[in-house]
C-alpha cells in the first residue's frame, strides 16, 4: 500500500532551498515561530555532501525543526521520516526525529509518543542518518504509534544535548512505508494499524470499529495479545483471532460474517465464554437465525441462565442452536436446592399461594410438593413484597395452610428468567447430563419451542420442564431421551422426560427410555405419533408407572402409531382446584389408534389405559381405542383398562361415546370390546334370560344399551315346540348393573346374538 500514490496524498516536505518560511522553530502549528530570518539558520547553496541544505546553530536545550505543512495520516498508514545530518563546528549534539500530533479538530492529541530514538553525532563532517516511523498501530519498528485520533502531523528534527554546535541538514524525507506491514497487499488488515493495543487494559472498541469500516471485504487480523472491548461491538468483516478479547459480561460481540461457535471460541480463547457470548449475540442479532456449534463440545460447569447471560427479557423471533454437544461436568453448581415453607391456599385463587414464609428464598422454577399437590407443579412467579407465589397449576386438595417443599433442580439451559420465549429450537444437539444436571427449563410463557434430532442423556431429574405456558405447541421431533435411572426399579424412579402446562404438544418419532414418567401433560390438542417409550425394569411381577399422564380431563388428543412398553396411559384431573365434577367436560376426547402395547414380567393388576378421578361425579365422554395390539410377555394381565379409585370412582350411568374395537389381545385374560357382540345360549326354558357381557365392557361399565337382538336358533318351549316370541330388554340389570335381561311372555330356550354397549352415544 502507498497512500501517496493510491490516494494522491502529498507527504514530502519542500526543499529548504525553496525558503525557510515553511519551517518552524517550535511545533510547526500555525502562528509558531519560523526560521525565515532567524539568526541561527541559513541556507547553504552547495554543500559537498548535500548540495542545497540548511545550516543550523543549536541555541537551547532542544532546538526544533518542524515542517509547518500538515502531513496527513490515515488508519493503517505508516510514514518514515528521515534526516541526514553532519556536524561542522562547536559542540556535537544528539539527533532525533520528532513531530506534533494533530486531531481532526485541529488540536493537539495529548499523551502520545512524539519523538523517535536518539542518535549522537561523534565526529565532524560525518554524515549521520536518523529516522523514525510514525503510524496508527503499535507495531514492531514503529517508534511513534499515534492511534486513531491523530489525522495529521508536523514532522521534523530535534537537536538535543550541548548547545553551541553547528550542523548542516539535508532536505527531510517523508515516505509511505505501509507496505512494511503488509495490510492491503495481503488482503488482511492488522487491527494494530487502527490503534488497538493488546494489553488487556486499553479499550480497543474504536480501533475495531475503524478497522471494520476500512476493511472493504478484507479480513481483519487480531494479533496476539488481549484486547479489551468496553462495550457492545458489531463486526461486519471477517475476523481472524490470533489474540483474544476481554469484554464486560453485559457487552455483546456480533460477528456478522462468521456467526458460528468456532469464531467466538477463537475470539475469547475459551469454549464456555465463547458460547455465552455467541448466545448473547443470537438473542439480539437479526442477520442469522441460528448458532452453529460446529460439532463442538462445551464442558458446562454450571447452569446457563439465559436471561442473565443475554440481558434479554423476551424473544419471539425464530432462533436455533444446532450441531453440538453440551457436557455437564462435575461442579457444586449443579446441587439441588430445597426450601420448606408454610403457605396458605384457596381454590378461589387456584394458582396462588399466599402468606408464604421465607418467600425470598424460594426460586422461580422450583417444584412444589405437599399434601394435595399434583405432579409437576412449579413456581412460576415469586412476589417477595406480597409474600405470594404463582403456580403453574392449581392444587387438587391442599389444606388452607400447610407446609410445602420447594425443590429447585439445575438445568443446562435455564430460560426461566425470561418472561416469554417463542420459536426457539435446538437441532442436532446432545445434552450429556451425566446424572448431574437436568437438560432444559422453558420460559414461563411462549410458544413453539422445539427439540429436533436431539439427545438428552442421563438427566438427573428432568429432561424438559415447563413452569408455565412456555410449552404451548411444544415440539419434540426425532429425539432420544435416556434416563439416569436405568437400574432403578420402575416404581422407584423419580425422573420425568418432559411436562406440558399448555395445549397442542407434538411428540413425534421420539424414544424415551426408563423414566419415572415419560410425560405429564395438562391442556389438550396433544399429538403423539410414532414414538417409543418404555419403562420396564429387571424385576419379576413388579409394578409399573404411567408413561403418559394427562391431567386435563377432556384431552382432545391423539395417540397413534406408537410403541408403549411397560407403562400405561393415565387420565387424571389432579390439576383441578375443584376436582369433583361440576358442569364441565369430563374424561375423554382421546383417540388411541394403531399402537403397540406391551408389558413383560409385570403384576396381574397392570393395565395399559387407566382413568383416575380425583373427585366424584366424573364419567367418560369420548374415548376411542381402535386397532391396537396389546401383548403381555412372561405372564398375563387381567385386562387392558381399569379405573383407579384411590380418590373416587366414575359415574357409570353417564358414560358416552366409548369405542374399543379392532384390537388384538395376547396374554390378556379378558378382552375389552365396546360395543360387544356376544352369543348366549339358554339351555332351559325360562321367561327371563340373564345375559352377562360385563367382562368385555370397558372400565367395569354398566350394560346400558342393547343395540340388537338376533336369534340364532328357533325359540322353543320346554318340550321343544317352536314359539313365536318377541322379547323386551332390561338394561343395567343385576347388582352391578352390568347384565342384560331378555324378557319373554312364555318360558322358552334357544341361542341369541346381542350387541351391548356400556355407553350411550349421546
Amino acid at each position: 500500500m502507498n497512500k501517496a500514490m493510491t490516494d494522491g496524498l502529498v507527504l514530502m516536505p519542500p526543499a529548504f532551498a525553496e525558503g525557510l518560511g515553511r519551517w518552524s522553530s517550535e511545533d510547526g502549528t500555525p502562528g509558531s515561530a519560523r526560521y525565515e530570518g532567524a539568526p541561527n539558520a541559513a541556507l547553504v547553496a552547495a554543500d559537498a555532501d548535500f548540495g542545497g541544505c540548511l545550516e543550523l546553530v543549536k541555541t537551547g536545550p532542544v532546538t526544533k525543526l518542524r515542517y509547518m505543512g500538515e502531513t496527513p495520516l490515515r488508519p493503517g498508514m505508516y510514514l518514515k521520516i528521515t534526516a541526514r545530518v553532519k556536524a561542522v563546528a562547536g559542540n556535537l549534539p544528539t539527533l532525533r526525529i520528532a513531530g506534533w500530533a494533530g486531531s481532526a479538530a485541529l488540536s493537539h492529541v495529548p499523551g502520545l509518543t512524539e519523538t523517535g530514538p536518539e542518535v549522537a553525532l561523534t565526529a565532524y563532517g560525518e554524515v549521520v542518518e536518523v529516522s523514525a516511523i510514525v503510524g496508527s498501530g503499535v507495531r514492531g519498528g514503529v517508534a511513534m504509534p499515534w492511534g486513531m485520533q491523530a489525522v495529521y502531523g508536523h514532522f521534523g528534527l530535534d537537536l538535543t544535548g550541548p548547545t553551541g554546535g553547528t550542523v548542516r541538514i539535508d532536505d527531510l524525507a517523508i515516505e509511505d512505508v505501509s507496505h512494511y506491514f503488509l495490510a492491503d497487499s495481503s488482503g488482511v488488515i492488522d487491527l494494530r494499524d487502527y490503534g488497538a493495543v493488546g494489553d488487556g487494559v486499553t479499550d480497543c472498541h474504536a480501533a475495531f470499529q475503524a478497522a471494520d469500516a476500512a476493511a472493504e471485504g478484507r479480513r481483519i487480523l487480531v494479533p496476539a495479545g488481549r484486547y479489551r472491548i468496553g462495550s457492545t461491538l458489531s463486526m461486519r468483516s471477517e475476523v481472524t483471532f490470533d489474540g483474544t478479547l476481554v469484554m464486560p459480561a453485559a457487552a455483546r460481540l456480533t460477528l456478522q460474517r462468521e456467526f458460528h461457535l468456532n469464531s467466538y471460541i477463537d475470539a475469547f480463547g475459551d469454549e464456555l465464554t465463547g458460547f455465552r457470548k455467541a448466545l448473547q449475540a443470537l438473542f439480539y442479532y437479526s442477520d442469522h437465525d441460528s448458532l452453529d456449534m460446529c460439532g463442538r463440545r462445551i464442558e458446562l460447569s454450571e447452569p446457563l441462565d439465559v436471561a442473565a447471560i443475554t440481558g434479554a427479557s423476551t424473544l419471539e423471533v425464530r432462533r436455533v442452536i444446532r450441531n453440538g454437544q453440551i457436557n455437564a461436568v462435575e461442579s457444586g453448581a449443579w446441587e439441588t436446592a430445597f426450601v420448606t415453607s408454610t403457605a396458605s391456599y384457596s381454590a378461589a385463587a387456584p394458582r396462588r399461594l399466599t402468606n408464604v414464609a421465607n418467600v425470598a428464598n424460594i426460586a422461580v422454577g422450583a417444584l412444589v410438593t405437599g399434601t394435595g399437590v399434583g405432579r409437576e407443579v412449579y413456581v412460576r412467579e415469586v412476589n417477595i413484597g406480597a409474600q405470594t407465589i404463582t403456580l403453574s397449576q392449581p392444587l387438587h386438595a391442599a389444606k388452607a395452610t400447610q407446609s410445602y417443599t420447594f425443590t429447585r433442580f439445575r438445568y443446562c439451559f435455564d430460560f426461566s428468567g425470561l418472561s416469554k420465549l417463542s420459536q426457539f429450537a435446538f437441532s442436532d444437539v446432545e445434552f450429556l447430563c451425566n446424572g448431574r444436571a437436568s437438560a432444559v427449563m422453558l420460559a414461563p410463557a411462549g410458544n413453539t419451542f422445539q427439540l429436533r434430532d436431539c439427545h438428552i442423556k442421563a438427566p438427573r431429574h428432568r429432561g424438559v420442564t415447563s413452569i408455565g405456558e412456555g410449552c404451548q405447541d411444544l415440539h419434540l421431533d426425532r429425539c432420544f431421551f435416556v434416563s439416569n435411572e436405568q437400574a432403578v426399579a420402575a416404581a422407584d424412579r423419580q425422573s420425568i422426560a418432559f411436562n406440558v402446562n399448555a395445549n397442542d404438544a407434538k411428540i413425534r418419532d421420539t424414544r424415551f427410555q426408563r423414566f419415572g414418567h415419560t410425560g405429564v401433560l395438562f391442556g389438550n390438542g396433544h399429538l403423539f405419533v410414532g414414538n417409543h417409550w418404555f419403562q420396564g425394569d429387571n424385576g419379576t411381577d413388579t409394578p409399573r408407572k404411567a408413561g403418559i399422564v394427562f391431567t386435563y380431563p377432556n384431552l382432545k388428543s391423539v395417540i397413534t402409531g406408537n410403541y408403549l412398553d411397560n407403562s400405561f396411559i393415565e387420565m387424571t384431573n389432579e390439576h383441578d382446584a375443584a376436582p369433583e365434577f361440576n358442569a364441565e367436560y369430563s374424561f375423554g376426547g382421546l383417540t388411541v389408534t394403531g399402537n403397540i402395547f406391551t408389558v413383560n414380567d409385570s403384576a396381574d393388576s397392570f393395565a395399559w389405559i387407566v382413568v383416575k378421578p380425583y373427585g366424584p361425579g366424573h364419567f367418560i365422554q369420548g374415548l376411542s381405542v381402535v386397532n391396537n395390539t396389546f401383548k403381555s410377555l412372561n405372564g398375563s394381565v387381567a385386562r387392558v383398562e381399569k379405573v383407579d379409585t384411590s380418590f373416587a370412582d366414575l359415574e357409570y350411568n353417564a358414560i358416552r361415546n366409548v369405542t374399543f374395537a379392532g384390537n388384538t389381545f395376547n396374554g390378556v385374560a379378558q378382552n375389552t370390546i365396546n360395543p360387544v357382540s356376544l352369543e348366549f345360549s339358554q339351555g332351559t326354558a325360562a321367561q327371563g334370560w340373564v345375559l352377562d357381557p360385563s367382562g368385555y365392557l370397558p372400565f367395569g361399565g354398566w350394560a346400558r344399551v342393547v343395540e340388537s337382538v338376533v336369534f340364532r336358533t328357533p325359540l322353543t318351549d320346554a318340550a321343544g315346540a317352536a314359539l313365536q316370541e318377541t322379547p323386551w330388554v332390561t338394561a343395567n340389570y343385576g347388582p352391578g348393573s352390568n347384565q342384560v335381561r331378555l324378557n319373554f311372555r312364555t318360558a322358552c330356550k334357544g341361542t341369541v346374538n346381542v350387541v351391548v354397549r356400556m355407553d350411550r352415544p349421546i
